[in-house]
């Protein structure tokens, strides 16, 4: 068994949770997931399984798409909405559409965050959570992000009793986003604390959420291994070049080979394919220029 499962993640579930269901389900230990989703998050959470868990880095390292809620008003200590308060400041007065999207607007590009204390980022050895659990305030590293596209999705619904104000957005960024600060700090460039109200993610590595599934899905089907997409849906990002005979003789057993056999245009990384299956991911020899090598092989045999 092998394939993509663009699996639902439910809110309550870590991502750890669905890959131990996952693997009960289909029998199978060789399971791992694209990428820690927060437990109070629901989405598109791309799982490997098989030989397709070789890929799993290049599912990772794609670009996420999410839709979610900002609230003004007031902070937490999570920076969504499952934290305790940490600073409030009633919103009295009405924002136009253009200030909002004025703001949003400036985000879009490369950016630098710090990551939130309530996050899995290491430390010294220990995670941001860890730390902020034992009530301890560490020094994080920060780090640039893609946002390829921030916009506001709604109009600005205020609750006059609580004294906040709220909006949906949609977003597209790099993997490594933490969209709960990409709220808070939106939030203080219109002057008010503020926190992620609302999360869901609806693409991830290319599988959008009219593809995934449940759980309860999978478990229910009567074949599961028929839901798994094949791996090679998942390097669709990258050049392709099919392989004849003679060249798959050499990439099966991870030969280097020489940049002039093969066109001119192929851009690299590239992945190559022999009977419409992806075997193998070369890229340029870092030290022979000249060369290409393999940087992933999949198949060896067919």
């Amino acid at each position: 068994m092998e394939g993509i499962l663009p699996l639902w993640k439910e809110k309550g579930m870590t991502s750890h949770d669905c890959v131990y269901k996952l693997r009960k389900i289909l029998g199978t230990k060789k399971v791992g997931h694209s990428g820690t989703l927060d437990p109070d998050v629901e989405g598109v959470l791309p799982i490997a399984v098989g030989k397709a868990t070789k890929v799993l880095e290049y599912l990772v390292e794609s670009g996420k798409v999410y839709e979610g809620e900002i609230t003004l008003g007031y902070s937490t200590s999570t920076e969504d909405s499952s934290g305790e308060l940490v600073e409030q400041k009633s919103v009295e007065h009405c924002f136009s559409l253009e200030e909002i999207d004025q703001v949003i607007s400036s985000f879009e590009g490369e950016i630098t965050q710090t990551p939130p204390m309530y996050s899995a980022v290491k430390v010294n050895g220990r995670r941001l959570y860890e730390y902020a659990r034992a009530g301890k305030t560490v020094e994080r590293p920060s780090r640039n992000v893609q946002i390829y596209g921030y916009q506001r999705t709604s109009e600005v619904q205020y609750d006059h009793d609580k004294k906040t104000a709220s909006f949906t957005f949609t977003v597209s960024c790099s993997k490594g986003t933490y969209i709960r600060t990409l709220a808070v700090d939106t939030g203080k460039e219109l002057g008010f604390p503020a926190h992620m109200s609302n999360l869901v993610r609806t693409e991830s590595g290319g599988y959008k959420a009219s593809e995934a599934l449940t759980l309860k899905q999978v478990k229910e089907s009567e074949s599961p291994e028929d839901l798994l997409k094949p791996l090679e849906s998942a390097l669709q990002v990258f050049p392709s070049y099919p392989l004849n005979d003679t060249e798959w003789s050499n990439v099966k057993n991870g030969s280097l080979i020489e940049k002039e056999l093969l066109p001119a245009e192929l851009n690299y990384p590239a992945v190559f394919y022999y009977q419409n299956k992806a075997v193998a991911i070369y890229n340029t020899h870092p030290k022979k220029p000249l060369y290409i090598k393999p940087v992933k092989v999949l198949r060896t045999e067919m």
